[in-house]
């Protein structure tokens, strides 16, 4: 194995007295190389269309605006110049620490909502733009704030807004993301987790169904209702995320890779990484490997 820590580790200004830092940029390029770092991030884009946004093991290239959240500590993320050819690209980046919830505040009823969005985006989420422009104004002017009290305020009050949306895009897989999301239904969780630690065998349906006591009809039904996938595509982003973690972390060849990851035959492999992740496994690895810079 490859030692990982070509990830550049970023050392925020956040200090353990501040709430937040903001950083309220213009800029004609993006230059920063791939990190992560263990504070929670806010990150705006705007006029930045053709920049392509790499969270985990997802690539996508954004359009004139972009909002995502990403709490993941471990969970490298970078925006890339890619096609972007716009001179005025304004790029405004919240960093806060976790424990700005101080104690049980976080558990309050009030901030269920918050709560939730803060787990969620522990894979990074990306918000549609009904949602970028409830928040537009107040993120516009957070960085002119001088009251402190009042800017503090005004993040939250963009938090809790950004958290009523439900259909807030999560980015990354689980796997990769090096966490375990599970399901309200105690059912469903015992399938995840038992597909979680068990993903490298084959995993059958009826086997599934039983280990909850219902048919495999009841289950595959009930299953997709509450994960929003079919069994058999829940397992293949599972054993996905974790093959790209592994070309990311790992020197092992892409065959091992797939059949270490429960995948019996390495064109399937190919074709469902392809269909995926928009590119083969190979050029995954060399992309990716070509954002990373040794510390």
């Amino acid at each position: 194995m490859e030692n990982s820590n070509y990830i550049m580790r970023e050392i925020t200004p956040l200090s353990e007295r501040d709430c937040f830092y903001i950083a309220d940029r213009r800029k004609t390029e993006f230059t920063y190389p791939i990190h992560c770092h263990a504070e929670y991030e806010l990150n705006f884009t705007e006029h930045a269309s053709g920049v392509r946004r790499v969270v985990g093991d997802s690539s996508e290239v954004i359009g004139d605006y972009d909002l995502v959240l990403i709490t993941g500590k471990e969970l490298e993320h970078v925006w890339e110049q890619h096609e972007c050819t716009s001179k005025d690209i304004r790029e405004i980046t919240i960093q806060f620490s976790s424990d700005l919830f101080f104690k049980d505040f976080i558990n309050k009823n009030q901030f269920g909502s918050i709560r939730q969005m803060l787990e969620k985006a522990q894979c990074g989420i990306s918000f549609p733009m009904q949602a970028i422009m409830k928040v537009y104004n107040w993120l516009d002017k957070l960085a002119s704030e001088e009251q402190g009290f009042y800017a503090v305020m005004n993040f939250l009050r963009i938090l809790y807004e950004l958290s009523l949306y439900d259909d807030a895009k999560v980015l990354s897989s689980s796997s990769f993301a090096k966490i375990d999301i599970f399901s309200d239904s105690r059912r469903v969780q015992k399938v995840q987790k038992y597909i979680s630690e068990h993903y490298q065998e084959d995993v059958h349906l009826a086997d599934m169904a039983d280990m909850v006591g219902m048919t495999p009809v009841s289950f595959s039904r009930f299953f997709h209702l509450r994960t929003g996938k079919t069994l058999s595509d829940y397992i293949i982003d599972i054993r996905l995320g974790f093959a790209t973690r592994l070309l990311v972390d790992s020197s092992q060849t892409i065959a091992e890779i797939c059949y270490d990851c429960g995948f019996n035959n390495l064109s399937n492999f190919n074709r469902m990484f392809r269909k995926k992740k928009g590119c083969s496994p190979k050029e995954f690895r060399e992309n990716y490997r070509k954002k990373k810079i040794i510390i």
